[in-house]
């Protein structure tokens, strides 16, 4: 009688080694970027040992989960979600306020993030979601209870406050929206609610910088500092727009141009709702946070204060050249002019001391990554896989190019991670947690074992 092979055997043959591989590199390259970061502060020793520690812990997540079938969660859906909702419900009850904020959980031996965890449970659920509603996917009731999953995460994640941690879930949203066959309107709205809540508040803050704010006409002026002196502004005009969109939609109904009731409602409820969420944000963000949002455009207009990062950034980067200064001995890093340098702007550490070269290989390593986990998606035996490896992805892709695009200067300071090479336990555990989720699903294509 045939032995039937065992399940570690199927799984070690369903490992994508190319996923694998850019993993361990990516965190290599990370590991020496955050020793080198840390240096000259006498804490690189423990910043290592987080940091790998973190890798370690991640690795047997990873193997753990690469051995549960994924298809569970699209059974457990709700209770994911619960559980994600009390994770970031627990932050603000017993999370430790560090900056006027309260993201860490602090047990003493170590601190945990749960909005890292979080993340990857909404994408757990959202592709739940749309895989049992795929057939009946151009509803409006579709996008509205998808809105709500979403609203649910970004509305706990603001108080905490972390405006940046928000910003991955729009994108994420969209895709598996689009990958879903949802309508593009119902995609419009969803952008027009993220680009209210982040851009609202970036305008405002823009104006704020203009010296020639008072030279414009008196109707103008009134608009610009009714949104300057109080977020209710956005409120009145949110209403005024919401008016005019059912205006022009009665006109046209006037005319015989018929437009279901629908596309006004759902255009005016996200206008109400990304307008309600500018508002939140724009409470809860700090000054610098605002400021550095817009400076990037200028940074040598605020050289020492909320441009100085991108300026040092930008020097460290250009100093680097092709070979780079060498390990340890990038100027910026070294003496503590690049900000940041451990976290935020480790890709800047690499880019000086590495170089060209290195800066381009991890570019590469990162699009091998990313490529390979667009491969599992579409190689996965049923849509919920596909959306699960899609939504990963999606997520990767924005931190790495958000990041990336921060640290040269082609886009604002937003405190996104550079994911495996920033220095981050919780970052680096759910990242390597999602990669075991990947496996899983990879491991199956072909098999519902």
């Amino acid at each position: 009688m045939k032995k039937e092979k065992s399940f570690l055997y199927k799984l070690a043959g369903g490992i994508d080694i190319w996923l694998l591989a850019s993993l361990f590199a990516l965190v290599t390259i990370g590991s020496l970027s955050v020793y080198s970061a840390s240096y000259n502060y006498g804490v690189s020793a423990k910043y290592i040992s987080v940091q790998l520690f973190a890798f370690g812990l991640g690795l047997a997540f990873m193997f753990l989960l690469a051995n549960v079938n994924y298809q569970y969660y699209r059974q457990f859906d709700k209770q994911i979600y619960i559980i994600s909702i009390l994770l970031l419900v627990s932050v603000l009850i017993f999370g430790t306020t560090v900056n006027a904020a309260k993201r860490w959980i602090n047990f003493g031996f170590a601190s945990f993030q749960p909005v890292e965890a979080a993340k990857i449970l909404y994408i757990l659920v959202i592709a739940s979601f749309l895989d049992k509603h795929w057939k009946s996917i151009k509803k409006p009731s579709i996008l509205i209870y998808t809105f709500l999953l979403l609203i649910g995460h970004f509305i706990l994640i603001m108080m905490q406050p972390a405006f940046s941690s928000t910003l991955s879930y729009f994108l994420v949203t969209l895709v598996l929206l689009y990958a879903a066959g949802t309508e593009p309107f119902y995609l419009l709205c969803i952008g027009i609610f993220g680009g209210l809540s982040v851009g609202v508040p970036l305008f405002i803050e823009f104006l704020r910088l203009q010296p020639f704010v008072s030279e414009y006409g008196s109707l103008t002026g009134m608009f610009i500092n009714s949104l300057q002196a109080s977020v209710m502004g956005i409120f009145y005009v949110a209403v005024a727009v919401i008016a005019i969109i059912f205006f022009v939609w009665w006109f046209l109904w006037k005319l015989r141009i018929r437009i279901s009731i629908i596309y006004p409602a759902l255009l005016a409820f996200a206008v109400l709702f990304g307008s309600l969420a500018a508002m939140s944000v724009e409470k809860s963000m700090k000054d610098y946070q605002r400021k550095r949002m817009v400076v990037f455009l200028y940074p040598e207009t605020d050289p020492r204060g909320t441009g100085y990062n991108v300026i040092q950034s930008k020097i460290a980067m250009g100093s680097g050249k092709f070979l780079g200064k060498g390990f340890l001995r990038g100027t910026q890093t070294q003496l503590g002019f690049l900000p940041e340098q451990h976290t935020d702007f480790i890709f800047s550490v690499i880019g000086e001391e590495g170089g060209w070269v290195f800066s381009q290989l991890t570019i590469i390593l990162y699009l091998i990554f990313i490529w390979r986990a667009f491969v599992i998606s579409r190689e996965a035996r049923d849509k919920y896989g596909s959306y699960v490896a899609l939504g990963i992805a999606a997520m990767f892709t924005f931190y790495a190019v958000i990041n990336i695009s921060m640290v040269t200067g082609m886009m604002p300071v937003a405190g996104i991670p550079l994911l495996f090479i920033s220095y981050g336990g919780s970052s680096m555990l759910s990242s390597v947690c999602a990669v075991g989720i990947l496996t899983s699903i990879h491991a199956r294509r072909h098999t519902y074992y």
